[in-house]
């Protein structure tokens, strides 16, 4: 799927900044606002990944932490960087955790080519 013929997340990051920049100038729009459309943008980008994608993508469950915590900024908590990465890396390590039985190596084509 493809948006102005560009990938979907490639899209969000420039409306992201986007909005950044507008609330930098303050123009009409507050942080939280700012924080709660980018939050429904992930949200949606990350549901239409997983819908599209299969095995579901990694990008379908850091979109939703990306969202919780915009969501959360949104309503007055602060979440860091920090922590935002630190949520991601365990949900990435989790997701790993439970794909792996489903999946394995394939050897390389120039190596069976060799051995033949």
């Amino acid at each position: 799927m493809k948006i102005f013929g560009r990938e979907p997340a490639l899209v969000l990051g420039v409306v992201s900044a986007a909005l950044g920049l507008v609330v930098t100038f303050n123009i009409g729009m507050s942080a939280e606002q700012a924080g709660a459309i980018t939050a429904l943008l992930s949200a949606v980008g990350a549901a239409v990944t997983a819908a599209l994608t299969r095995p579901v993508a990694p990008s379908a469950f850091t979109g939703v932490v990306a969202a919780g915590a915009a969501l959360l900024a949104a309503y007055g908590f602060e979440v860091s960087p920090e922590t935002v990465g630190a949520v991601n890396a365990l949900v990435l390590a989790v997701l790993m955790l439970l794909t792996r039985g489903q999946v394995a190596p394939v050897e390389p084509k120039s190596a069976r080519t060799l051995a033949s």
